[in-house]
């Protein structure tokens, strides 16, 4: 029998009710970073969590996949769900094709169990840095996982925040697969955009080729807000603009971990068109990119 769950007391839930958004995105669209919570009661969180979250399941996603208007998600392990991918591959059993995923293993994980996930549509995995999040673990430790991973042509997506890419910098640029940065390093957006840390974060992908960024998660990074993330915008529009055939979108469903307000999905969408500023960019962003990774 499964163990009952119980949401953190301040937790709060996705918005059940977001609006349309007015930006009507281009056929083929990649909703490139969402995730599914359980239900608690089919998919067990980790006993090793550092929050506990309400459910957000399978059918919940693609209806909001449908509802915005994209074509696939990119689902990414949650931290709440450990190494415990089994949500995670269940939504990609159930997608059509229409899922890829990014998941979360140990370093002793079997050639066996990646051919499995590799099959339903896994094409990476996560190491998360964010220590209110995780416990990092050591730099041979996520070698081990590299080692497994390169034979199916994986990537690696990499959480964190600019002191760990400060401090993990010959790390970090010495994985030897194509590397996605989550949220771009989470870059002070109180701080002028030619900031130090912003500079090293823009270093770190002129330098190295096989890395990628997400310009997504405004509404984790803003201090003046919704809806329109006025201070975000510089700093993915200058991502966006130098590197158009690196970057990724994503909506962060069901947006674990928010403390002050829960985001509209229908306005993170409609805030797009701020930071790629012309269809072409658009499409790179939200089709040929994400299709480019994850489907070909």
């Amino acid at each position: 029998m499964s163990p009952a769950f119980t949401k953190d007391a301040d937790w709060l839930d996705w918005h059940p009710n977001p609006t349309k958004p007015t930006f009507v995105v281009p056929a083929g669209a990649v909703d490139a970073h969402c995730h599914v919570f359980g239900p608690g009661d089919t998919f067990p969180f980790a006993p090793e969590r550092k929050y506990t979250p309400c459910d957000a399941s399978w059918e919940q996603l693609f209806a909001l996949r449908d509802f915005l208007g994209f074509d696939k998600n990119v689902v990414v392990q949650a931290t709440c769900h450990g190494s415990d991918n089994s949500a995670l591959l269940d939504v990609l059993e159930r997608a059509n094709d229409r899922a890829r995923g990014v998941v979360t293993v140990k370093a002793d994980v079997t050639h066996d169990e990646l051919a499995r996930m590799n099959e339903l549509g896994v094409r990476g995995v996560r190491f998360n840095y964010v220590k209110r999040l995780v416990d990092p673990k050591p730099d041979d430790y996520y070698r081990q996982i590299i080692e497994k991973i390169k034979p199916f042509g994986w990537h690696v997506v990499l959480y964190f925040e600019p002191s760990d890419l400060q401090e993990k910098y010959d790390f970090f640029t010495s994985l030897g697969v194509p590397v996605v940065i989550d949220h771009m390093g989470r870059p002070d957006v109180t701080k002028p955009v030619d900031n130090a840390e912003f500079d090293l974060f823009l270093r770190f992908m002129r330098e190295n080729t096989n890395v990628w960024s997400k310009v997504s998660c405004p509404d984790r990074l803003s201090v003046s807000g919704s809806p329109l993330y006025v201070d975000v915008v510089p700093f993915a529009k200058t991502i966006i603009e130098e590197f158009p055939d690196r970057v990724l979108w994503g909506t962060d469903w069901p947006h674990p971990n928010m403390k002050k307000e829960m985001p509209d999905d229908g306005i993170l969408v409609d805030y797009v068109p701020s930071i790629a500023t012309t269809t072409v960019l658009q499409q790179k962003l939200l089709v040929t990119n994400p299709t480019n990774l994850y489907w070909s």
